[in-house]
């Protein structure tokens, strides 16, 4: 991870951050009526394209005060690695939540909020480490999951006032984000570094020795010492 990658990323949920504040004074000051007029409202079709607008309102300033600190820090460590994956994952997270409340949710309820987000960037982050196969992205995982674990709480069914349908949609868009959107495995780093290799036109040809490489060369060593030794004397 470079500095410059993450500064990038805390630009842009800065920028992400600044634009749903915005938009809450408009909409506070309006009587909230975006919220009536681009929250989701399930199985109408003429508002499935409000999927995307949602995640942008709230319902209220504790609404948008309760959402603000976890989406900032899920998502930098979202971003942080590569900004066009992270925009990638941001849509398809919008999609599965949104859409998860659309079909499922009751007709007469009206769905705003970053929740669904903030649980996808959750399960993108907790995941991607061990899809990539590296430790930098595990480690950042464990913490993001050790820290936000208890969010997980709101996804329960039966939560008062919480659309837990769209949380459990963000989720599971997140872990789907961080398996399509995989390092692919060509290009991957080793865990962990190789210590024994050979040059290409060494008699292994470059790959890995086996256990027998490594006594035969411990064999040649030892000889070469005991020859050494009997040429002193």
């Amino acid at each position: 991870m470079s500095l410059r990658k993450f500064r990038d990323a805390l630009i842009v949920m800065g920028a992400f951050l600044a634009v749903i504040w915005i938009l809450q004074v408009f909409n506070w000051a309006d009587g909230y009526r975006l919220d009536t007029e681009f929250g989701i409202l399930p199985e109408h079709v003429s508002r499935l394209g409000d999927i995307f607008t949602a995640p942008f309102l709230h319902f209220s300033w504790q609404h948008i005060e309760g959402n603000s600190l976890p989406l900032f820090v899920l998502g930098v460590l979202a971003a942080y690695r590569s900004i066009g994956r992270f925009l990638l994952a941001s849509l398809i997270i919008a999609v599965t939540s949104g859409m998860a409340v659309w079909l499922f949710q009751s007709s007469n309820e009206l769905t705003v909020g970053a929740s669904g987000l903030i649980f996808g960037y959750f399960g993108y982050v907790v995941v991607r480490g061990f899809v990539d196969r590296n430790l930098v992205d595990i480690g950042v995982g464990l913490v993001a999951g050790v820290l936000y674990w208890t969010i997980l709480a709101v996804a329960i069914p039966g939560t008062p006032g919480v659309s837990w349908i769209g949380h459990v949609g963000g989720l599971v868009g997140g872990v789907l984000a961080a398996w399509l959107l995989r390092t692919p495995a060509e290009t991957r780093r080793p865990l962990l570094p190789t210590r024994w290799t050979r040059p290409a036109s060494g008699p292994a040809g470059g790959r890995t020795p086996s256990v027998d490489d490594l006594l035969r060369d411990l064999k040649k060593q030892q000889g070469m010492a005991n020859s050494q030794d009997q040429k002193k004397r």
